[in-house]
């Protein structure tokens, strides 16, 4: 899994998007694809919904279920 992330992360950042002009400029983009492929991004496994939605209505699903003893 590690492999395929770090090959996302090159693929779409690094390839895409760079050559950068300083290390904060390097650090700024790193932090924002991150957070973007964390909490944004469509995910297939999870039915095309972003990670973030998918957490929020499990939790809710959760709290409106019956709890067994």
């Amino acid at each position: 899994m590690a492999e395929a992330l770090n090959g996302t992360f090159k693929a779409e950042l690094i390839g895409h998007q760079g050559p950068w002009r300083d290390f904060d400029a390097v650090e700024r983009a790193v932090f924002q694809w991150f957070a973007w492929y964390n909490s944004e991004r469509l995910h297939s496994a999870l039915g095309y919904v972003p990670p973030d939605e998918y957490e929020q209505a499990y939790w809710a699903q959760l709290e409106g279920a019956p709890q067994t003893a």
